[in-house]
């Protein structure tokens, strides 16, 4: 899993860039890596794609912005486009979990023309913006529970706890938002006085069925290198992207679209059916609403193998290769 730099308009992406053919573009999340699409890359460039697997600004090798309005949706989308330029792509799918799912709908939003369709792993496409400022919602919320929504707004405070800890803080995340645990009951917390580690589970010795040790390893030391600010600065780009996303509310995705979660997913208990059948609505080229189960949020790792049986046959869908327009 080598790494190269593309340096776009004085802006530098750490990029995984694999594969010749039509490109499928992988947007990562919080707490995650280019790294983490690393069990799609080798099935995707073995049917015949360009598999590109961005550090996405604030993350790993690539560029940390310095305000907070260059991580809201909008900015990333238009800023993963001129890296397309860069490379030469002219369309893609794109593929994006966590905090890359807003960013997957509004390119396929603001550049239809630039994507061939996009896959949305964990959180559901959402044309309606919160009904006020997300960070007034998010206090308020806390008042009674500990929400890392809320705990990640003001800077510094979250780094002072998990920059010296990041090992420790990935594992006992990723566990916590696993298919093997109960996200939620970390919200029964009390928020005051309390950090992330004072909430989180303790996590079980590793290697689990998804992840190993050496894999941790990778993550740790890029967080250790970099600490996860760049990371919690999509947190508090959330008003940022509130106002940024005002000309987009209740606006149909019109390029064909894949939905895939684990049904143990906490974004989806969160959310519940009626934002699935939001989605439903404002898809008209909606192929499919997966929800495997005993996942939880990190269904790339969790449950590769399933995700690849589906993103293969999708993407063959909306942008075929040679060999994959042979196939019967």
């Amino acid at each position: 899993m080598t790494t190269r730099a593309v340096e776009v308009d004085g802006f530098t992406w750490n990029i995984h860039d694999r594969g010749d053919g039509p490109a499928v573009v992988m947007c990562h999340g919080f707490p995650g890596l280019g790294y983490s699409y690393r069990h799609q890359i080798p099935p995707l460039v073995a049917a015949g794609y360009r598999a590109i697997a961005p550090d996405m600004p604030g993350y790993g090798g690539t560029d940390r912005p310095e305000t907070i309005e260059e991580y809201t949706s909008v900015a990333v989308a238009d800023r993963l486009v001129r890296l397309l330029d860069a490379l030469g792509v002219d369309r893609a799918v794109i593929v994006g979990h966590d905090f890359g799912a807003p960013v997957a709908w509004t390119t396929g939003l603001r550049h239809p023309d630039r994507v061939a369709g996009v896959v949305l792993l964990a959180v559901p496409y959402s044309p309606d913006r919160m009904p006020a400022r997300p960070s007034e919602l998010f206090r308020a919320l806390a008042r009674r529970h500990f929400l890392h929504l809320h705990y990640f707004q003001e800077p510094g405070i979250a780094e002072a706890e998990l920059d010296g800890r990041p090992r420790e803080f990935l594992q006992r995340l990723f566990f916590a938002l696993s298919g093997g645990y109960r996200y939620l009951d970390v919200w029964q917390h009390p928020s005051e006085g309390r950090g992330y580690l004072d909430v989180l589970p303790e996590a079980p010795d590793l290697p689990w069925n998804w992840l190993t040790e050496q894999e941790l390893d990778r993550y740790t030391a890029e967080f250790a290198r970099t600490g996860f600010g760049g990371g919690l600065s999509w947190y508090r780009a959330y008003d940022a992207n509130w106002e940024a996303t005002l000309p987009y509310e209740g606006s149909h995705l019109q390029v064909p679209t894949m939905f895939v979660a684990g049904d143990r997913d906490p974004v989806v208990a969160m959310s519940g059916s009626a934002a699935l059948d939001r989605m439903r609505e404002t898809v008209p080229d909606l192929r499919g609403v997966h929800l495997l189960e005993g996942v939880g949020h990190f269904v790339q790792m969790e449950r590769s193998a399933a995700l690849n049986g589906l993103l293969l046959p999708f993407t063959a869908d909306v942008l075929p290769t040679k060999r994959t327009a042979e196939q019967p």
